[in-house]
């Protein structure tokens, strides 16, 4: 198998065309009420490492549909007029779904580098995972 670009170029890509905060810009933004976090780890990985308290859980794999307004899957927090800021583990899923999310038309997205490793380790706020009941 040839492939035509790698993850990483795809990365590369996204970051090119998406506004990254900086690690120390999305912990002054942290409970601003006009700032919604979301999360698009895998729920194995909240479960497993915590959340940033506050976030909204978005799984990667449903964000566009949750977005779209025409979606049956459509949630009405994305339509709100906030600052959405994405994070995953590390910030490359979250580089394209930003970009992903921009190219649907949503204008205030972005993402902060290193992701919720960087931001734990950095002594952010965390909390365990909220369980649904």
């Amino acid at each position: 198998m040839t492939l035509t670009k790698s993850c990483k170029q795809l990365v590369e890509a996204a970051n090119a065309k998406i506004q990254t905060l900086s690690l120390d810009e999305a912990k002054k933004k942290f409970g601003d009420d006009n700032v919604q976090f979301v999360d698009i780890r895998d729920v194995r990985e909240l479960e497993r490492e915590g959340t940033i308290p506050g976030a909204l859980h978005a799984p990667r794999g449903m964000l566009e549909f949750w977005v779209d307004p025409d979606s049956p899957y459509f949630k009405p927090v994305f339509a709100e007029e906030k600052q959405f800021i994405l994070y995953c583990q590390s910030s490359w899923r979250s580089a394209l779904a930003t970009a992903t999310l921009q190219d649907m038309g949503l204008n205030d997205v972005c993402h902060f580098e290193g992701g919720y490793g960087n931001w734990k380790k950095s002594g952010g706020a965390t909390q365990a995972r909220q369980r649904k009941s």
